[in-house]
């Protein structure tokens, strides 16, 4: 079976942080994602990868959440499952990010979505990242 890339793993992890941050967002988020991590003995090289995409969230959560609010015009960000909420804030800091083409950040939260969610999670989220992409003008 080939080995999971690192950039995949990084984004399992990104997620994983998310979700356990979102539940109890009254504490900030690199520290809920650091005892995650510590927990879960996260390799440095996934922590390499996947530090930044926390670090970009926990400075700029308002602006990528304002920008999905932009095209989820009928669902409320509050309103979402929260693994699907997750998925989108973690795809919008990848988005945000640019490091990444927007294909393959779209393709990585699809399938996310699909191991974390459902099907219908990884259709909503398709098409909103491919919203999205297009509103910051990266598709």
């Amino acid at each position: 079976m080939p080995r999971t890339r690192v950039e995949t793993r990084a984004r399992a992890r990104v997620l994983q942080g998310l979700y356990a941050w979102d539940l109890r967002a009254d504490e900030p988020l690199e520290r809920v994602t650091s005892q995650i991590w510590d927990d879960l003995a996260v390799s440095a090289d996934e922590r390499r990868v996947a530090g930044p995409l926390i670090r970009l969230l926990s400075q700029r959560r308002d602006e990528i959440d304002a920008d999905l609010a932009e095209v989820t015009t009928n669902w409320r960000l509050e309103r979402l499952a929260v693994v699907d909420r997750c998925i989108l804030r973690l795809a919008g800091a990848e988005l945000l990010q640019a490091t990444t083409p927007p294909r393959v950040v779209i393709q990585e939260a699809v399938h996310l979505a699909e191991r974390y969610g459902s099907v219908r999670s990884a259709k909503f989220v398709n098409g909103v990242l491919d919203a999205l992409a297009r509103r910051m003008g990266r598709m």
